[in-house]
């Protein structure tokens, strides 16, 4: 257990990704689980003294049990690491979850981990109870603008010269970029915590190994509630970003949030209508429904999806069919048919025939 100067007490963790990679994280706070999807600017200790990421920490630690991980090669997770791929990072997320031994729990992607909470989605759409995003996206170059590319090519070089320099000038222009509004306490903490986070190689080759993962596709396939917040004026991450989330996945509601910081910060009025509608969202978490019984709606047990899926399979639909006509993977539909069966407590080879019938029952 740690203990820091804002009183507040969070248990520290390690678990072990797919390849061996150590992935720190940390629990604090009480309610509902909300795993929040790694930011690459984060340090699990170092956050907490941070004026720009306490009152955030602090707050949602009020509504949930947050569990929050450094990425890997980031903060005390494990460092010189290589690969930052897509399928290395979803391994983490996967790790996390799984030690944390929550069975299900709400996910909030942050910034870069938009791919990742996206992938995570669909290939476990029974361990999430609902889905955020904040400030984020499904591929850093989706819609990009030529301007915008020209932005990270600079980015990288700016990295290379100056991540590493005892002054902050060079990295003063990614604080300015993610806090414009910020006061000069909050720019050098921001200026501090990219240091403390990683190193020079590490910044370099993990934002080059993100910049190309585009999970944008993947959008359509993903059915649990889901809600994107996003700051209107964004300068590290546009609002065009939200927009695309919002309008590719079945039901999303997009909460503007009226602030140029991509970090939302305690002072502005944008932070209580943030904290309002995370606690708002995740408020059906906290109460747990009672198992399913023959006699129960089962179109207010099961999500549209599942519906989807149900239907096409009454209609005498296999699997293959399903995933072809709903443009779904058929590892997909079979989640989404073993996350049905499991609402309406039903198991084993006649499981679909006894959900097909519940469905049939209702027309």
């Amino acid at each position: 257990m740690a203990t820091f100067e804002t009183d507040v007490v969070q248990d520290i963790r390690f678990a072990r990704s797919a390849d061996g990679v150590g992935i720190a994280y940390a629990v604090h706070g009480a309610g509902p689980p909300l795993l929040i999807d790694a930011c690459w600017l984060s340090h699990l200790q170092f956050d907490w003294q941070s004026p720009v990421w306490r009152h955030f920490l602090e707050g949602m630690g009020r509504v949930a049990t947050v569990i929050r991980y450094d990425e890997r090669g980031h903060g005390l997770s494990d460092r010189n690491v290589t690969d930052h791929g897509l399928e290395a990072r979803v391994a983490d997320l996967e790790a996390v979850a799984d030690d944390a031994g929550f069975e299900r729990f709400a996910l909030m992607a942050m910034a870069q981990g938009g791919p990742v909470a996206i992938e995570y989605a669909v290939r476990h759409p029974e361990r999430l109870t609902r889905l955020m995003f904040y400030g984020s996206y499904a591929g850093a170059h989706a819609a990009a603008t030529q301007q915008e590319l020209e932005m990270y090519a600079a980015f990288e070089a700016l990295i290379r010269v100056g991540w590493a320099r005892p002054g902050s000038e060079f990295r003063r222009v990614f604080s300015s970029m993610m806090i414009p509004d910020g006061t000069e306490e909050q720019m050098r903490w921001l200026d501090d915590l990219q240091q403390m986070a990683c190193d020079t190689e590490t910044a370099v080759i993990s934002r080059a190994q993100r910049q190309i993962i585009d999970a944008s596709a993947r959008l359509p396939e993903i059915d649990v509630p889901t809600l994107v917040l996003h700051s209107r004026g964004d300068r590290m991450n546009g609002f065009s970003h939200a927009r695309d989330l919002a309008s590719h996945i079945r039901g999303a509601r997009l909460v503007a949030l009226e602030s140029s910081n991509h970090i939302v910060l305690e002072d502005e009025p944008a932070w209580p209508v943030l904290l309002r509608e995370v606690t708002d969202f995740i408020e059906a978490d906290r109460v747990v429904p009672p198992p399913a019984t023959v006699g129960d709606d089962i179109t207010t047990i099961l999500s549209p999806r599942e519906l989807d899926i149900l239907r096409l399979a009454a209609e005498g639909y296999d699997n293959e069919a399903i995933a072809a006509v709903l443009v779904l993977s058929i590892r997909t539909v079979e989640r989404h048919l073993q996350n049905a069966y499991a609402k309406l407590g039903l198991q084993g080879r006649t499981a679909r025939t006894a959900a097909v019938a519940r469905l049939l029952s209702r027309a």
